[in-house]
């Protein structure tokens, strides 16, 4: 069996959208088993009337919730029996619980991973690696998208294996194609780091380096990993986020401008509605906090349940494919010692 913890607290439909999102999990996997953290009574609401397996779900009481308000290195500490808090010690101290899902603080969530459940032997830190749907009908992880500010080359060599890894555990991808964000595409373009990191990405064995990668082509389908520091990354994806939606707003509003663009939308009703369904972040599940010792995902704040079962999803085929063992066995074979820093020295 495999056993997650659910945060059912914390986001915008909470608990409604993380109860019913863990009931249609529960009807996909048959070896699942999930223990719901937060107010029992508010949770126990929510089950009325619903079909279920009560053998494998369960229920701890956790009447405290961390706002996204909060200072999250504050809020742990002082919400000790909050949902979240509740899950993490969960995953924390149970052998047999393998990983937790939440839509609640993103800062609290990676602070008590990071601090309460621990990071694999070897991780420097761990990384955020939401996806994204390519123009070919794929996905695009970027690796980081915000937990990591300032990175090494050694860290973005763990963040390529990392988030190849996760790439091949939760989506089959076979051999993904890594490259590193940068201002071109030439092996000599970028800052110190980047064109340290270039030559150190190539020589990794079991990656599939494809070079560097301008933010321009983030979406074509060429590339299934972007590798890049938080800053840039979370940058990058908010970007193409906006952009998307900035266009969607524009397009709906020609539309309806004109008669004759009214009947010309009518007639495309049915090719709208399948590129609002391939846009939305809903249907590719949350953001993964890659080199925890357990599997961590992380799902946005306005998630509905068919977005929370995806997250669940996500946690259940990374750990039915043995994830983190992976990652921990991968990073073993790299020598920490041979990879460069992440500033240019002095004499410089």
């Amino acid at each position: 069996m495999i056993r997650l913890a659910v945060d059912c607290f914390g986001g915008d439909h909470s608990p409604d959208a993380n109860v019913n999102g863990a009931l249609l999990a529960l009807k996909q996997f048959p070896d699942l088993e999930l223990t719901l953290t937060g107010d029992e009574s508010l949770i126990r609401n929510a089950l009325i009337g619903k079909e279920y397996d009560s053998s494998r779900l369960s229920v701890v009481h956790a009447p405290e919730i961390i706002g996204c308000d909060e200072v999250p290195t504050q809020a742990i500490k002082a919400k000790k029996d909050s949902s979240l808090m509740k899950a993490v010690e969960l995953v924390r101290t149970d052998e047999s619980v393998h990983g937790l899902v939440s839509v609640g603080s993103t800062g609290a969530l990676v602070a008590a991973a990071t601090l309460r459940i621990g990071r694999i032997h070897g991780i420097k830190r761990p990384a955020f690696c939401p996806l994204l749907p390519t123009m070919n009908g794929g996905i695009v992880g970027v690796c980081d998208s915000g937990a990591n500010v300032d990175v090494s080359v050694q860290m973005l060599e763990q963040f390529a294996i990392m988030g190849s890894i996760y790439l091949q555990c939760a989506y089959g991808i076979e051999k993904p194609r890594v490259a590193l964000l940068n201002i071109g595409t030439e092996a000599e373009k970028g800052d110190e780091l980047r064109k340290a990191a270039y030559p150190a990405l190539a020589a990794l064995p079991n990656i599939c380096f494809s070079g560097n990668m301008e933010s321009r082509d983030l979406l074509s389908g060429n590339y299934d990993l972007i590798v890049t520091d938080g800053f840039s990354g979370n940058v990058l994806i908010k970007s193409a986020e906006g952009t998307s939606l900035e266009l969607l707003k524009k397009l709906k509003k020609d539309l309806l401008s004109k008669p004759l663009y009214k009947l010309g939308a009518l007639l495309l009703k049915r090719m709208f509605l399948e590129e609002k369904q391939f846009m939305d972040y809903r249907n590719y599940g949350g953001s993964v906090l890659l080199g925890c010792s357990k599997i961590v995902v992380k799902g946005h704040g306005s998630s509905n349940e068919i977005a929370v079962s995806k997250c669940i999803e996500q946690a259940y085929r990374m750990q039915e494919n043995g994830m983190t063992v992976r990652i921990r066995d991968e990073i073993a074979l790299i020598p920490r010692e041979s990879s460069l820093p992440s500033k240019p020295s002095q004499k410089e």
